[in-house]
């Protein structure tokens, strides 16, 4: 008595098939199909003979005739598709179950339609070729050879409408992580989302709603994209997107960062000429450039021939030594800031001239009569620590501090308190005081607590930091 089966839903409107339908009223119909152009595929039907003028047709008595199917209900909904279930009568009738026929009605119609033309021995049948807006009613009844019973109908009419999909954004690789641009490049961000139907896409900037005169935005099926043609310094913060579809919602958000070259240092003064050396010192710039400083690149030019030679680079430090100067000339220094930008298109330059002075035997003679020798050995200090840093797998690194001592000390490193000089894998050097250390194409495994110490016949003194190596998802 159970079973499924598949029928198509019939497109064409009660009025135009009730005059067929008054016509046989228990001859089952071939199949309708789901179209209008189909509907002419109805099976010819025979008229039956008329009765002779003496016969009378028995009325069938209650309980020859089925009762109404139980528990009729809506199994499943799709965007062209239904499905409905019940279960057989408590009363079969006397001469037995013939089959079912599940009729139509659409919204707004009065005549009901036949699904099936010809009972069938399913509890489920699922109607297909609907069309998104379609609403109708069901009804099913079971039929023996004595006529059809009382029908079970469908309490809420059903709708055919589109299936929703949650909305779902896909943001990519490269922007989960601060997205850099320049001072007027241009910002175009692509940004796929997913949902069903159309879900609505908007955007904002720092919790408030977009720059219209500056900020343009296309949505569109699948994606939504950002446009910016001439980034600002005003432009970086947090853009998040909103995609929303039917009480649902779904947030990504990016962090753009626009930088710019930074200002020079905001003074330079030579402090003190010795010998030939000489010291300089200056003041971080006002203006960073909205990012991080690099360090420093400190320049020398001799009086004589005006040109500008490279003395130090990304020395982090404000204060440096400037040595090996040649006796008899005189220097003008110059320093400029960096960021990953460049160099700042100014440089800081001394006001004043470093003379490197020729010195005179007599007067040599005659000053190392009353001079005292000054111990100037100490044992090495650490003036600018190591710093805890962050960094990714892949791209090389550096740990930097500056240590003063006299005489100059022997530089240990160590990771994890073991010394790891000679390991290919790192490249320690040291200048005017500043010890690097350089960790080649990091991984997570070189993750750990660095030392740098610094050993003379004074003492010695170490500092440490934590290094991360993370990878970005």
């Amino acid at each position: 008595m159970t079973g499924k089966d598949t029928s198509e839903a019939p497109a064409s409107g009660p009025e135009d098939s009730a005059s067929e339908l008054a016509k046989v009223p228990t001859e089952p119909l071939e199949e309708v199909a789901a179209s209008e152009t189909m509907v002419a595929e109805l099976a010819p039907v025979e008229t039956p003979q008329a009765p002779a003028p003496t016969a009378t047709k028995p009325v069938p008595q209650s309980e020859d005739l089925p009762s109404a199917p139980l528990l009729l209900s809506v199994e499943g909904v799709s965007e062209t598709s239904v499905t409905v279930t019940w279960e057989p009568p408590e009363r079969l009738g006397r001469l037995g179950l013939q089959g079912y026929i599940l009729e139509l009605r659409r919204e707004g119609a009065s005549e009901w339609v036949p699904v099936n033309a010809r009972p069938m021995m399913v509890t489920q049948q699922t109607l297909r070729n609907l069309v998104v807006g379609d609403k109708f009613f069901l009804r099913v009844a079971a039929m023996s050879s004595a006529g059809t019973g009382p029908p079970a109908v469908l309490d809420q009419p059903v709708h055919i409408h589109e299936s929703i999909e949650a909305p779902k954004i896909r943001v990519p690789r490269h922007l989960r992580q601060t997205y850099l641009r320049q001072v007027g490049e241009a910002v175009n961000l692509q940004i796929p989302f997913q949902g069903s139907p159309k879900p609505q896409a908007s955007w904002t900037h720092n919790g408030h709603a977009l720059d219209s005169q500056r900020v343009n935005v296309r949505n569109g099926d699948q994606d939504s994209i950002l446009f910016i043609r001439s980034v600002q310094r005003s432009d970086s913060g947090c853009y998040e997107l909103t995609v929303r579809l039917e009480g649902m919602e779904a947030r990504a958000s990016i962090n753009i960062l626009v930088i710019e070259k930074p200002g020079p240092p905001s003074s330079i003064k030579l402090l003190e000429v010795w010998g030939c050396n000489a010291a300089l010192e200056w003041t971080p710039p006002q203006d960073t450039g909205n990012t991080e400083l690099l360090g420093y690149t400190v320049q020398k030019a001799d009086k004589k021939t005006g040109q500008w030679f490279t003395v130090l680079e990304r020395y982090h430090p404000n204060t440096c030594t400037i040595s090996d100067l040649i006796v008899g000339n005189s220097y003008s220094f110059r320093v400029f800031s960096e960021n990953l930008c460049g160099l700042s298109d100014l440089a800081a330059i001394t006001k004043e001239l470093a003379h490197i002075q020729k010195t005179r035997k007599t007067d040599v003679e005659v000053k190392s009569k009353g001079f005292v020798q000054r111990d100037l050995s100490e044992a090495p200090s650490f003036t600018q620590p190591l710093a805890d840093h962050t960094t990714t797998p892949g791209y090389s690194t550096q740990l930097s501090c500056s240590v003063r001592a006299s005489p100059r000390p022997k530089i240990i490193w160590m990771k994890n308190n073991m010394n790891i000089l000679g390991d290919p894998k790192y490249r320690a050097f040291s200048e005017q005081g500043v010890c690097t250390l350089e960790i080649r194409k990091p991984s997570p495994f070189d993750s750990g607590v660095y030392t740098c110490k610094a050993i003379n016949d004074l003492g010695e003194a170490s500092v440490d930091c934590r290094l991360d190596v993370k990878a970005t998802h």
